[in-house]
């Protein structure tokens, strides 16, 4: 039986078990895929794009992306690498066979390799770390030493400090905070921090901030080695001599060259001195293993027992510090130029060539990157093959798809930056959407992106099944949901037609995009049930990923079905499937979160404030042991909200207003113009960007996006209502009563443009 009509058979007999159970009448999501409507399709386009997308899952082919994997994970092929160019060759190669208007874009970008790394512990005994991962017979290409960049972390400073050691914990704003109430001072200090609460050029900024002279990260087997569960190569978990490579520049204030931030590094670029570029670290870090962290935390015996969250699996007393242990850490890079080889494939559209659905990932990788990022470069490859097959037996897109594999992605989104800076013109006018895939592995399905893509991603996953379970994605994400989420999420789970997807922070090419652009954008992989401990060490390998990633690429097949899905739907669609009601819910969401983050704030600091006052904190610490109380500060005013909450209603309005207005005109069944409908979608394309200001985020303005961005002290993790949240976060009650102004007037821009396109369905469906 051919898959689709597998799934076919499933979504049927899944609707007749809930008939005879007597459920409730079948929600639209649980609908069987033949009686559903695709978003953007009318009946009979329906039907042919569900034929069309049953030929593309019969045409994948699983040993495609195992011989592709093998091929590019044979060699390292790091930025600026012999292979990174030939990886960046054979792909391009590819797509020109497959009939694509090919070109490798290049350009000259910042990225330093270490020419000295030095650790040592000097008292009170001598160790020297040895700053190296072992070769395992068990993994082929672990041998290839002269190749692999060392462990180091991209964009630290030079330096040659020594100093005592503190630990601190995750080494984020919270932990330096009670630092401070134990009377420990990091000015001076060497500071040491495990990987976990935050990305990880969070570490040294903060490190920085609070007068430290170097930061060591290392790997602790608690969150990533053997208290997890076997290390490689018995198990998947990060060894003992594991160590997590990566990027520390300061992604949060602008991602890309460091040299040129917001212009493309062309070879004619103006670029700032390395002294003045303002993303580099401030001290100089780097990465351990924990076999390497080991003998430093046990010489660590001074200062205070560690609370119980900072405490790993190591078997040793974590103390804070300092001392008596003291480090000497010695660091020198050749801050080279170096190219990166961007390979962008064109598929030009029948009808609306104009405008451009973007599919990409990264090629480059920190060593061989079989997981990270060539398992989910190998999907986006056969997407791009059975694309090219469906083309010779006929078919044409609408639109033109545009598939984009970057270089550079891993110290810095450096390859998808450059390329947007360098085309931001052209991608305002043309970009659809982004779609992204960086990794993949068994599991689960997660979606983040565009809130305004929520129903359109939830409506795909209905129709991809799981390869394990065989039931769709949708029904497992959801039973995921109640069986280990929150009482919230199990309650949406089963209540809500869409499933919620995540909101976009940074860590992937998608951020300059969605963030620096306002092009809608989502973000696509399979997790959860490949954890383990390869990540960004040379143990990311093919051997690796075909024991314990996804050994049959079963997930390939259905990572590449659904971002395929959306890749065609888009393409395809004779209306864009933007929708806004669940947009404007989960707005709603954040402005409850914004002013509940503020109710809290205000409870807790009368709080904290009265029981300072009361001297309660002296009455209970133990004279044996400094504990100091926290900070008094400025009582939490009474913001005024109303601004965004108008707008919020504003917004809600208009996306109601754009569903019935669409809803009566399908159901009169009316052809529209060609040039209407294109009106439409010209429309429907520019909501994104009206969630966007010129001004961008105080105190960084490469950001633009007010809905989604990394947060300043997060990395990764997204801040949502950035502006706001984080005026709040930061005490900074004048710029929060603006920026509520603000956020709320872009909210007011978005309805505007949903309003003209309800405004031209209206008129010219006749209502």
């Amino acid at each position: 039986m051919n898959p689709p009509a597998r799934t076919a058979l499933f979504a049927v007999a899944a609707w007749l078990c809930n008939c005879a159970s007597g459920a409730p009448e079948t929600p639209l999501n649980h609908q069987p895929s033949a009686n559903r409507l695709l978003l953007g399709f009318g009946a009979d386009a329906t039907a042919a794009q569900r034929a069309l997308e049953a030929k593309f899952d019969q045409q994948l082919q699983r040993a495609n992306m195992r011989d592709w994997m093998k091929r590019m994970t044979s060699h390292a092929h790091h930025l600026g690498s012999p292979y990174g160019k030939e990886v960046a060759e054979f792909i391009a190669t590819q797509f020109r066979t497959w009939g694509y208007d090919t070109e490798i874009e290049q350009f000259d970008v910042l990225f330093p390799t270490p020419s000295d790394r030095l650790l040592e512990m000097t008292a009170p005994s001598h160790f020297e770390a040895r700053l190296a991962e072992l070769p395992l017979p068990q993994d082929a290409t672990s041998g290839l030493t002269d190749e692999q960049l060392p462990t180091y972390n991209a964009f630290s400073i030079d330096g040659d400090v020594a100093a005592e050691l503190v630990y601190v914990n995750q080494g984020v704003p919270k932990d330096y905070e009670l630092l401070e109430r134990r009377g420990i001072d990091v000015s001076g200090k060497i500071v040491i921090a495990r990987y976990g609460g935050s990305w990880r050029g969070i570490k040294p900024k903060v490190a920085a901030e609070h007068g430290a002279v170097g930061c060591l990260i290392y790997s602790d087997p608690r969150d990533d080695g053997y208290f997890e569960g076997d290390v490689y190569p018995q198990g998947s978990y990060r060894n003992e001599n594991g160590a997590q490579r990566g990027s520390v520049v300061d992604m949060p204030l602008y991602p890309g060259d460091p040299l040129t931030p917001g212009v493309p590094a062309g070879k004619n670029a103006k670029r700032l001195a390395i002294k003045d570029a303002p993303s580099l670290t401030k001290i100089p870090v780097l990465p351990i293993s924990y076999a390497d962290a080991l003998p430093l935390l046990k010489a660590l015996t001074n200062g205070p027992v560690a609370p119980e969250g900072w405490r790993g699996a190591l078997p040793i007393t974590y103390h804070l510090g300092p001392g008596p242990a003291k480090v000497h850490l010695k660091l020198q890079f050749d801050w080279k130029l170096r190219p990166a080889y961007d390979v962008i494939a064109k598929l030009a559209g029948a009808e609306q060539a104009e405008q451009w659905v973007i599919r990409g990932n990264h090629h480059d990788a920190w060593v061989f990157g079989a997981e990270d990022p060539i398992s989910g470069t190998v999907t986006l490859m056969e997407e791009a093959r059975v694309l090219s097959e469906l083309k010779k037996q006929g078919w044409r897109p609408k639109r033109t798809i545009v598939f984009t594999v970057w270089d550079g992605e891993e110290p810095g989104l450096i390859g998808s930056t450059e390329w947007v800076e360098a085309h931001a013109e052209s991608l305002r006018e043309h970009a659809v959407a982004y779609i992204n895939t960086d990794n993949n592995g068994r599991g689960y399905l997660r979606v983040s992106g565009s809130h305004t893509l929520e129903k359109f991603v939830s409506d795909i996953s209905k129709d991809v099944f799981d390869p394990e379970k065989k039931i769709s994605v949708e029904a497992r994400l959801r039973s995921d949901r109640i069986v280990y989420g929150s009482p919230d999420e199990r309650r949406e789970a089963r209540d809500r037609a869409d499933l919620r997807i995540g909101a976009l922070g940074s860590g992937s090419d998608y951020t300059p995009f969605l963030q620096h652009l306002g092009v809608a954008s989502l973000d696509i992989r399979y997790s959860g049930e490949s954890d383990g401990g390869s990540y960004h060490s040379i143990y990311d390998s093919f051997d690796y990923y075909t024991r314990f990633g996804d050994p049959n690429f079963d997930y390939g097949i259905a990572l590449a079905q659904t971002a395929g899905r959306a890749v065609l739907r888009l393409a395809d669609a004779q209306t864009l499937p933007f929708e806004f009601t669940d947009f404007a819910d989960t707005i709603a969401s954040y402005l409850k979160e914004v002013k509940k983050l503020a109710d809290d704030m205000r409870e807790e600091t009368r709080e904290t404030n009265r029981q300072i006052n009361d001297h309660d904190f002296d009455a209970v610490s133990d004279p044996a042991q400094i504990l100091l109380p926290p900070k008094k500060h400025d009582p939490v005013p009474f913001l005024n909200f109303a601004p965004l909450d108008n707008a919020l209603a504003i917004l809600q309005e208009s996306a109601r207003a754009y569903e019935i207005a669409l809803g009566k005109a399908r159901a009169t069944n009316v052809s529209w113009p060609a040039q209407a409908v294109q009106d439409l979608n010209a429309i429907l394309m520019k909501t994104e960007l009206a969630m966007t200001l010129d001004r961008g985020l105080p105190r960084r303005e490469w950001y633009k996006h007010q809905i989604y961005a990394p947060g300043f002290y997060t990395g990764y993790g997204v801040k949502t209502l950035p502006a706001v949240r984080e005026a709040i976060e930061q005490r900074r009650w004048p710029e929060a009563d603006q920026e509520i102004v603000l956020t709320g007037r872009t909210l007011e821009q978005v309805a505007e443009e949903i309003n003209r396109a309800a405004t031209m369905v209206t008129t010219t469906s006749g209502q």
